[in-house]
């Protein structure tokens, strides 16, 4: 009997041992980013310096002229839900590795088909689908834990920067959507009825990524007219109007924004005057 009890004891404490769970060492961060007509989703784990050597010859983290996962544990992923443009490359909808060799004066940034390469053995460079070199910066201030993030976000263009030490690289990304939206606004404008709110969106259209203030006149007058108490759009046809350089239409627009906007919305009202005060 005194051994059943002792048998049950040690696999209870075998159990409790099993349940301990701890904090990740490098743990694993997954970022989805909005980007042109799609998303980005990045997905690697972050490992922390703790005064150990990076960047260096032979330096336990990320060697210089060495392929690196770009990360820690599993391989480091991106995928793209719409085309993207890396290095003047185009790459299409889908799943990527991303790996990095650093150096000294540049980076070699690797965009690769195989999603599975966690060490640098596993890595062939015959699955390479783009290779760009980038320059590095140098940061005023150390940063213990690797990180990536999205920054400079534009319609058609963002950066991937990677972070850690004093080094940062930014890797551009652009992609193509003026085309596709160009041709989603002309379809609607062609539509037998035509809503204030499709006028508004041709006309920032026009105006936000074409530049053609002509068009986006147009568009938005039509809007306005079919919405009157919109003050959202007067003001977007007072910034038109002062791209035109029509300044005596333009501060009638904003003025009238910021009567209706008055009481509903103070950020149009102090967008409005602000735009009185530019011309």
């Amino acid at each position: 009997m005194k051994k059943i009890f002792l048998l049950i004891a040690i696999a209870t404490a075998s159990t409790s041992i099993a349940q301990i769970k701890m904090p990740a060492p490098s743990p694993t961060q997954t970022i989805t980013q909005e980007f042109g007509l799609g998303k980005i989703e990045l997905s690697y784990s972050r490992p922390s310096i703790k005064g150990r050597e990076l960047f260096k010859e032979g330096s336990e983290l990320a060697p210089l002229n060495n392929v690196w996962r770009t990360g820690a544990n599993s391989a480091t992923t991106l995928k793209f839900t719409d085309e993207v443009m890396i290095g003047g490359t185009t790459l299409k909808s889908g799943k990527y590795g991303l790996l990095t060799i650093p150096g000294k004066k540049e980076w070699i940034v690797i965009i690769s088909k195989d999603t599975t390469v966690n060490q640098a053995s596993s890595y062939k460079i015959e699955n390479d689908v783009v290779r760009v070199t980038i320059e590095p910066v140098k940061l005023k201030e150390n940063v213990e834990m690797f990180t990536m993030q999205f920054a400079n976000i534009a319609a058609e263009t963002c950066e991937l920067h990677m972070t850690w030490g004093s080094v940062q690289v930014a890797v551009p990304i652009s992609t193509n959507i003026k085309d596709r939206v160009r041709a989603q606004v002309e379809k609607a404008l062609a539509a037998d009825a035509v809503q204030a709110n499709t006028y508004n969106t041709a006309a920032n259209f026009y105006y936000e990524f074409d530049k053609d203030y002509n068009k986006a006149l147009v568009n938005i007058t039509k809007a306005v007219e079919g919405n009157k108490e919109a003050y959202w759009m007067l003001l977007l046809k007072a910034r038109i109007e002062k791209a035109l350089g029509d300044k005596v239409s333009a501060k009638a627009s904003a003025q009238k924004c910021i009567d209706i906007a008055t009481g509903k919305n103070a950020d149009y009202v102090t967008f409005a005057n602000e735009l009185i005060k530019s011309l």
